[in-house]
């Protein structure tokens, strides 16, 4: 009978975050798949776990899933950690999970601490709905292109970025997105946790003056509606006689308006005049 596999979230920094249920599942584990093997040995020790680590991160997981796999089939029970957090978000979890639901392996998520959802409940902003974007591309290129395709999502949107390239994104997206307000969480959890509220514009002068330390997490309102959308959503007719009122000569509003809408002039016109007769 093929075993299981357990995505078990583990604390982002402080360890009373860490579940019961986790330390227990940790603890009855065949295998402890773990990015950072030393890291995840430090977090055992301190709960006095006795487990088999085995590495699995990123720059291994095609040679390593398959290995993993055969322990699965083979009616080994495997507990998949993170760093920090929960395994199969913005990290290598996700290409495991993948693989054993493809292979008909049970996969269970014992949940706990994620930095994501840590840092959008304590923003102030509205949490539903809401966008993860993990780390933008490190390519500056790449950055502004991948800002700009963001830009209209219709949320909140979340994302993860570095002490040291946290200036230059904030730049960027001021540039892509406009001033919009924002707030973001740094060294959550831990002893020196900060949470900070205010503009773009405000976090780069905040920023400025007291050098970014510790991994950040970025909640970014939701951009205005693009005037063009609202503009569509006008009956035409009503977009008419405003043009008209506003002293544009009527045959004019009309061609204005039925190019804008996409609609026969004629139909336009048609409807201005029955609207007329009943004035």
């Amino acid at each position: 009978m093929p075993g299981t596999l357990y995505l078990v979230a583990t604390p982002i920094g402080n360890l009373g975050d860490m579940t019961p249920r986790a330390v227990q599942v940790l603890t009855d584990a065949d295998l402890i798949a773990a990015e950072d093997t030393r890291r995840t040995l430090q977090l055992l020790n301190h709960f006095s776990i006795k487990g088999k680590l085995i590495h699995y991160d990123e720059n291994n997981k095609e040679k390593q899933g398959p290995v993993l796999l055969q322990e699965l089939l083979q009616g080994k029970n495997i507990a998949l950690v993170t760093d920090a957090g929960f395994p199969g978000i913005s990290d290598p979890g996700e290409a495991m999970a993948k693989l054993a639901i493809e292979n008909g392996i049970f996969v269970v998520p014992v949940p706990g601490a994620n930095a994501c959802l840590t840092a959008l409940v304590a923003s102030g902003l509205p949490s539903t709905p809401f966008f993860f974007g993990a780390f933008l591309p490190k390519s500056k290129k790449n950055r502004r292109e991948q800002l700009i395709a963001w830009k209209n999502i219709p949320a909140t949107i979340v994302l993860y970025e570095a002490p040291h390239r946290i200036m230059d994104v904030l730049e960027e997206i001021l540039a892509a997105w406009g001033n919009r307000q924002m707030a973001f969480g740094r060294e959550l959890t831990k002893l020196h946790e900060e949470f900070w509220r205010g503009t773009v514009s405000q976090a780069i002068l905040y920023l400025k003056e007291n050098p970014p330390r510790g991994e950040f997490v970025l909640v970014i309102a939701q951009g205005e509606e693009p005037q063009a959308d609202k503009e569509d959503e006008k009956d035409p007719l009503e977009a008419v006689k405003e043009k008209i009122a506003a002293g544009v000569p009527k045959k004019e509003a009309l061609s204005q308006i039925a190019k804008q809408f996409k609609i026969p002039k004629r139909d336009l016109y048609n409807r201005l005049i029955q609207e007329q007769e009943k004035e």
